[in-house]
């Protein structure tokens, strides 16, 4: 920077200094020329009236010391242009002179002058003429002519110191341009630091200049600049983390869309809901982000009309998300239009919408079930059945057990509603995994002698105490237990064994039953779903028991986890934290 400022100012200067004597030569070399040519012209006229003074006899004699004196050619005329005297040539070698325009000027005026290029010299020569009178009457003329070399000698000079001045001028020129560079450089140097530094985001102080010109000034307007910028900069970002804290503990995602209709802002919250599938969606538009034909409809429907729409849609493919859509305009922006988009989640309100519709179908379902026959059997001996005491004794044994169904049901509802909403509390110890499997079995065994099914319990005695409510894991192994004994075919076999890993107690139920489709493991565990509604129904279950065992390992800090093969068996693995965790 400081070579391009020192010879901007030094060209400056040159160009300045050189246009000057440009215009110097263009005004005063004609004007030199001139007035040295009318010095010599005068110098030549007196020599020539001082010739005149004299007889013609006598001049012819003293010629060449009067050219001597003049320093000039001395020729002498007749008045019929004859040269019968010359100071440097034969006078009758010479041609008649009477047509030349000094002799003309002269015959015609009395004085005549003529400027002329002499070939034999290589220079112009100035002649004049004097014409040589007795009376009225031309005698005849009398010419000097002296070449003008010592007017170009003296214009050469003169331009000799102009060339010189110019190279002087150049010098000071060059050590002004070095000084005044100088001291331009060395403010604007500082400033162009300083303005790069912010430019680069990097922290600055104040622009401190030792000079007392414009620079002070700039330097000082720079700085109030930058003030001014920081002060907006820092309103900005608080306006920023006021809006961003605003988003983040917003549970609706945020999304702004400019007068292009192309995404500029997305909140976290709406980024992290949708990232998975969508990706960076920033500078597209709707359809290019969400390829929702539905969302776009609505977004077009609001630019028709400028007015709120609020819609429902689904977006995703793997994993649809259910989104309650508001689309709205952005205020104060007067000068671009923008447009809001909020989404709320509604996913996991459709989802308990649906559970609890299918809640409700099925407890319904299920309680009707029992009641039906209880009633129906009920108006059978009312209707005069009793008086068969037989049939009598077996309607009534069908309805205890339909009773007995019913009561389970609803034990078995308001022990999962308990452990759902974590009104069951729980008074965990340390429990020895074999004996509670022990004494569980012993409530399973007589139903699974009727099956001819044969029980292994594989725990070691020696395994490790786990952390458990004593009820409520004998609550879990009689669901499990009483599920593979339920849904084992005779002479089939229910295995229980026990692994340890670092933070759990594993222990597995294994059974030789009919087993579960691979796309229907993952709904074991959901509440009142059957594999085989009727048959289930027949063996007395109430599509609880997994549901029940599920939110129980919840509870006790564990997890249930199930595999299964149509025809081969179902195997339930329970995890639960060790003892001393």
């Amino acid at each position: 920077m400081k070579k391009n400022l020192f010879y901007k100012i030094f060209f400056s200067y040159l160009v300045i200094i050189c246009l000057s004597f440009f215009l110097l030569d263009v005004f005063m070399r004609s004007e030199v020329k001139d007035v040295l040519t009318s010095q010599i012209e005068t110098e030549l006229f007196s020599y020539s009236q001082l010739v005149n003074l004299t007889s013609s006899g006598k001049a012819s004699e003293q010629l060449k010391q009067i050219a001597k004196i003049s320093n000039s050619r001395v020729t002498l005329i007749d008045a019929r242009g004859k040269v019968f005297a010359d100071s440097e040539k034969d006078a009758a070698l010479l041609e008649n002179h009477l047509n030349r325009p000094e002799v003309q000027e002269a015959r015609l005026r009395g004085t005549g002058k003529s400027v002329r290029y002499s070939n034999s010299i290589g220079i112009d020569m100035l002649y004049v003429a004097v014409a040589v009178k007795d009376g009225n009457e031309i005698t005849g003329y009398i010419r000097l002519a002296r070449p003008l070399h010592e007017v170009q000698n003296i214009i050469d000079k003169v331009y000799q110191y102009i060339f010189l001045t110019i190279f002087i001028v150049a010098i000071i020129a060059l050590i002004i341009a070095l000084f005044f560079s100088y001291r331009l450089y060395e403010p604007i140097k500082t400033m162009e630091i300083f303005t790069e530094k912010l430019r680069q985001g990097e922290p600055v102080g104040t622009i401190i200049l030792d000079t007392a010109d414009e620079t002070k000034t700039l330097a000082d307007n720079i700085n109030y600049l930058v003030e001014e910028l920081r002060d907006k900069i820092r309103i900005a970002n608080e306006e920023k983390s006021k809006m961003m804290a605003a988003f983040t503990s917003m549970n609706e995602g945020v999304l702004i869309i400019n007068a292009q209709d192309l995404i500029e802002f997305i909140s976290p919250v709406l980024s992290n809901m949708l990232a998975i599938q969508y990706g960076d969606v920033n500078s597209k538009t709707l359809m290019e982000a969400f390829r929702s034909v539905d969302l776009q409809k609505a977004f077009m429907e609001f630019k028709e009309t400028r007015m709120g729409v609020s819609r429902e849609i689904t977006l995703g493919n793997i994993e649809p998300v259910i989104l309650n859509v508001s689309i709205s305009a952005v205020k104060d922006h007067p000068e671009e239009e923008k447009t809001m988009i909020v989404f709320h989640d509604v996913t996991r309100l459709k989802k308990l919408e649906k559970i609890r519709i299918d809640f409700v179908a099925n407890v319904t379902h299920e309680i009707r079930t029992p009641l039906t026959a209880i009633i129906g059997y009920l108006e059978t001996i009312k209707d005069g059945a009793i008086n068969n005491i037989e049939e009598t004794k077996r309607f009534i044994d069908i309805i205890l057990k339909q009773a007995e169904r019913l009561n389970r049901l609803v034990e078995d509802l308001l022990t999962i509603s308990n452990v759902e909403l974590d009104e069951v509390k729980l008074n965990f110890e340390s429990v020895s995994l074999n004996t509670a499997i022990t004494n569980v079995i012993s409530l399973v065994e007589a139903k699974a002698k009727t099956k001819n099914l044969t029980i292994h319990n594989n725990v070691r005695e020696n395994l490790a105490p786990i952390k458990a409510d004593k009820d409520k894991l004998a609550q879990i192994f009689v669901n499990v237990l009483d599920n593979a004994v339920k849904f084992t075919p005779e002479s089939g076999q229910v295995i229980i064994a026990a692994d340890e890993t670092d933070a759990y107690t594993v222990v597995s139920v294994s059974d030789t039953g009919i087993g579960v489709p691979k796309d229907e493991v993952q709904r074991l565990g959901e509440r009142f779903y059957r594999t085989d509604r009727s048959r289930s129904r027949d063996l007395g279950g109430t599509g609880l028991g997994l549901s029940i065992v599920k939110h129980l390992m919840i509870a006790h800090g564990g997890r249930m986890e199930i595999e299964s093969q149509l025809g081969r068996g179902t195997k339930v693995f329970l995890f639960f934290l060790k003892g001393n965790n």
